[in-house]
């Protein structure tokens, strides 16, 4: 079989350094007999201020011929002065429509060593591992007719709201695979009490369910009672499917109950290859952190669970992914924190150099 191939994008602020410590860990796969043609590339600020666009079109060529793509962060504030069509996050949003990446994959899990720094109770929060799975590529954030107009002497924004029926019967087959590998449960949330787009969003999950995966438990909320009841009880919950808008809230939401946005990675996955792959990006949920930028503070987990994702879902290598993430979870135990994990009176953060060394050294010892 031909060496697998991956198009590293590190983007800006902090991304260059979570990414480094990522090809760490891809270079210990090579030990384990897994390779990996890897090139990289330029995206969001990075690009514009090499090309004159947050994605030249060659490098979008290149994501469209890999097998994944790994991204560390787009964005910052020296941008902000930027026409919106050029801002760093359009070429995330470009590299996610051009490759119809329509399954968003965002765990939510709470490694013991950490279930103390969350701002919930421990009982709440300790053991908690979910799955939101978020419909990328369709819904308010792509509907036409957008924009700002004059209506009158005041100017009005618009942006549409949209879903196509197999937009989301193929959204939902993903969560209930998902929950076949888990613990066979799916949540659909949405506002059907009070958006057609949510009737049909509701009725077409349960059509695809009754039709296909009748051995799956279903069940279904509105998205605002599902905030509540994810701040209040998470762990009832196995798979949620909803839809970019409200699975943009809910999965943020969800990643603070496990401590810190620099815990969680992401997968965003699309229709298969000629290879059998999906297509498939991956990237950690946490921004660029201007603010931290180059200071070795960042935290490089999100980042490296992030590739263990592209193990399990692109490469078919889930004890490899296994291994990731128990080294991931040895070193929080051995009570090694980066500056953003520090809650404890005295305690001293590691670099994020020595916690990607201490990820690999565990990884290394077997």
């Amino acid at each position: 079989m031909a060496t697998p191939s991956l198009l590293i994008l590190p983007g800006d602020g902090i991304g260059p350094e979570v990414m480094a410590e990522v090809r760490k860990v891809i270079d210990w796969c090579g030990t384990r007999g897994l390779a990996f043609d890897v090139e990289e590339d330029l995206v969001g600020g990075a690009a514009y201020d090499a090309h004159g666009t947050p994605l030249a079109d060659a490098t979008m060529e290149k994501a469209q011929q890999v097998d994944a793509v790994l991204l560390g962060a787009v964005g910052g504030p020296k941008y902000d002065v930027l026409d919106f069509s050029v801002k760093p996050e359009r070429g995330l949003l470009r590299l996610r429509k051009e490759m119809d990446l329509y399954a968003n994959l965002r765990p939510a899990q709470c490694f013991d060593a950490l279930a103390d720094f969350s701002s919930l109770k421990k009982d709440v929060v300790a053991g908690l591992d979910i799955m939101i799975v978020r419909e990328l590529t369709s819904g308010v954030y792509f509907g036409e007719p957008r924009g700002i107009h004059t209506e009158g002497n005041e100017r009005v924004g618009i942006n549409t709201q949209r879903y196509t029926e197999s937009e989301i019967a193929r959204v939902a087959r993903s969560a209930f695979e998902l929950a076949r590998k888990r613990s066979n449960r799916v949540c659909s949330m949405e506002k059907a009490n009070v958006m057609e787009s949510g009737i049909l969003w509701r009725e077409v999950v349960q059509e695809v369910h009754d039709r296909e995966y009748p051995d799956v438990e279903l069940s279904h909320m509105y998205a605002d009672a599902g905030a509540m009841q994810l701040t209040r009880w998470p762990k009832q919950f196995d798979v949620i499917v909803t839809d970019n808008l409200f699975g943009d809230l809910l999965s943020d939401l969800a990643a603070m109950l496990t401590g810190s946005l620099g815990m969680l990675p992401s997968a965003s996955l699309g229709a298969p290859m000629a290879n059998g792959r999906p297509r498939a990006l991956y990237e950690p949920v946490h921004g660029s952190a201007p603010d931290i930028a180059g200071q070795g503070k960042a935290n490089p987990i999100a980042c490296i669970l992030s590739f263990a994702m592209a193990l399990r879902y692109s490469f078919d290598r889930g004890a490899e992914a296994d291994l990731v993430e128990k080294a991931v979870e040895g070193v929080l135990a051995d009570g090694l924190r980066t500056a953003d994990l520090i809650g404890e009176e005295g305690r001293t953060p590691v670099s994020t150099q020595e916690m990607g060394d201490a990820i690999v050294a565990k990884l290394a010892a077997g």
